[in-house]
């Protein structure tokens, strides 16, 4: 072990920014972080021992305990429960022999669940040591369990399981006029930097990945830098470097358009963040990758290769004398580093914990340095942008939202997939084209988002209306409401990095509480004391996941207040939680389960 922690240091320098690519090296060869490792990893990095264990600990990919050799994760999805994600995981787990969240007796293999995947077109779905497993059946994973316990290496399992379909079924405005590789970068050299920024000011573009910030002005300000900085070294005249990030951590469950754009347009993506670093000046790149996407890896470092042997990275770019290159780095499964500057802890090897703003990273970003962060739709945009012009992009969707939006459609539809739609396109538009009937309502943006009911069909796609990352999952009448509700607060209290009392304590007390009610066991007081707790969360949390995980309950609460009090126990005496319930774990230990370790709580109770 020893030979091996010491060439994966020297492989990534030694340096602590790497942190997270050995420890993934580590968790692949190993299947957990050895606190041998650790240890050795310490000496070598130059950094604590407590931090790389804070670090291993925060990330839900890594373990400091052993986990199988086949590590199994099912996404916990609710697209995948609408397909049966529940039986089938019991089904699985009989066939392994196996407990879910256990690792089996001889170490073979180890089942769990995992938030979601970014699969939710070909669900029920999951991964094995990475990489993804689609549209699981009984057949399927009878095949899956054949393969474990004959202990076949995965090269060695047929193709099919691993099938990952782009299912782009709508295209528009970009997905209709792709680029070849190198024409916005010509286009960029021929017009000027400072024109082709003008460019992308005057055509509106907004941020893709749902706060929609001005992508022209984020540039601007970056290329401007700290005003104490503009020439740090006068001598020389260099100023500060500059870095670009392209955001691909889309862990919004419901989401997975960047999947689709880095597997069939990652030419055009890396291309606008080339663009973007001719601009502002920049000579370093990240593609932030997120961890569920392993299978994407070696692709995107071929294409890499390709730019480079094409002149379209690396040193002298098509003879300009602009030097620029990108470095792929993987994410360890964290939703919160979806958020930009966590995102940035995370490229330095920390955790992933929102930092606080201002300064924003256009100032001082990645290593304290100016960087943009964008999202991978706003990246092939831009490079649209590029070749064709403002007024390409201008002419088309509102007068606040430019241009179009690329929709992950999931859910109760006929042809869930990958939609381009035009700013401006009503709901009741989008749910024709992709065949839903009978709809109960549409959770617009993820779980972060906003839920609307079948009664809010004629509203619009548009930052000014109901603005998203591209998550759009659709509920029919056959399905309870709560089921959602339930699962994406259970989401938000898992991923919640801890950093904040507001978000850490808050989201586990909105699970607890909502669980309360959906299980019976709540009175009216506790749906007025679940909605002060959701104000709480929403106004006093850290980061964007504190304040829009109280969301789900908030805007399910004020379309459908009937449901939730459906749920209520209708007695006179409202007690303050379920007594019985909490005695659960106690007649488990005892192994009793007779009328003498029950206690009853009202009258009702004795009915």
């Amino acid at each position: 072990m020893r030979r091996f922690i010491q060439d994966l240091a020297e492989e990534n320098h030694n340096q602590a920014t790497h942190l997270l690519q050995i420890l993934r090296a580590i968790q692949t060869r190993y299947h957990y972080v050895p606190m041998d490792a650790i240890e050795q990893l310490a000496g070598l990095l130059h950094i604590p021992r407590t931090q790389i264990i804070s670090v291993v600990e925060f990330y839900s990919f890594f373990h400091l305990n052993p986990r199988g050799q086949y590590e199994l994760l099912i996404s916990d999805s609710i697209t995948d429960h609408m397909l049966g994600k529940i039986n089938l995981t019991g089904y699985l787990a009989k066939q392994l022999n196996v407990a879910v969240g256990a690792v089996r007796e001889d170490g073979v293999v180890s089942l769990d669940n995992t938030s979601c995947t970014g699969m939710c077109d070909q669900g029920p779905a999951g991964l094995v040591n990475g990489y993804p497993l689609t549209r699981l059946d009984q057949p399927r994973i009878d095949r899956i369990a054949d393969l474990i316990n004959q202990q076949r290496p995965l090269n060695e399992w047929p193709r099919e399981l691993f099938q990952v379909n782009d299912n782009l079924i709508k295209s528009g405005l970009l997905l209709g006029h792709t680029i070849a590789p190198g024409e916005a970068l010509e286009a960029t050299f021929k017009r000027g930097f400072q024109q082709t920024l003008a460019e992308i000011n005057q055509s509106g573009l907004r941020g893709r990945g749902g706060a929609g910030y001005t992508t022209g002005l984020k540039w601007h300000l970056c290329y401007e830098g700290p005003e104490e900085d503009a020439f740090c070294d006068i001598a020389t005249q260099k100023r500060q470097p500059r870095y670009v990030i392209c955001n691909a951590d889309e862990g919004e469950p419901g989401t997975f358009k960047d999947r689709v754009l880095l597997n069939s347009f990652a030419h055009q993506v890396f291309e606008g963040m080339t663009v973007c670093a001719a601009i502002i000046d920049a000579t370093h790149g990240f593609l932030y990758l997120r961890g569920e996407y392993l299978f994407l890896y070696d692709k995107l470092q071929t294409i890499l290769g390709e730019r480079r042997q094409a002149g379209l990275l690396g040193n002298n770019i098509l003879g300009q004398g602009f030097d620029f290159d990108i470095e792929i780095r993987l994410g360890a499964g964290a939703y919160i580093c979806g958020e930009e500057s966590a995102l940035i802890e995370s490229l330095e090897g920390k955790m992933g914990i929102p930092r606080n703003r201002p300064p924003y990273p256009v100032t001082q970003g990645y290593l304290g340095k100016p960087t943009v962060v964008n999202n991978v739709e706003t990246f092939l945009a831009a490079a649209g942008i590029a070749v064709y012009g403002s007024d390409w992009f201008a002419s088309v969707g509102t007068e606040k939202s430019k241009g179009t939006k690329i929709l992950s459609i999931s859910g109760d539809c006929s042809q869930p997939g990958i939609y381009e739609y035009l700013f401006g396109t009503t709901i009741q538009a989008i749910l024709n084209d992709c065949g839903a009937a009978d709809v109960l309502g549409v959770q617009v943006g993820g779980p972060s988002g906003t839920f609307i009911s079948s009664q809010e069909l004629n509203r619009k796609l548009a930052f000014e209306d109901l603005a998203t990352g591209g998550s759009f999952i659709i509920f029919n009448n056959t399905r309870n409401i709560l089921d959602a509700v339930h699962n994406f607060t259970h989401f938000f209290a898992h991923e919640s990095c801890g950093f904040c009392t507001p978000c850490r304590v808050g989201t586990s007390l909105l699970k607890k509480q909502l669980d309360k009610i959906v299980e019976g066991h709540g009175s009216a007081g506790d749906v007025v004391a679940l909605e002060e707790l959701c104000q709480l969360v929403k106004n006093h949390s850290h980061c964007g996941l504190g304040q829009t995980a109280a969301n789900p309950i908030l805007t399910t609460l004020e379309r459908y207040p009937e449901i939730y009090q459906s749920q209520l126990k209708k007695i006179s005496y409202e007690p303050g939680f379920d007594l019985d319930g909490a005695l659960e774990t106690a007649r488990r230990m005892a192994n009793r389960n007779d009328a003498g370790a029950h206690l009853a709580q009202t009258a009702e109770d004795h009915e």
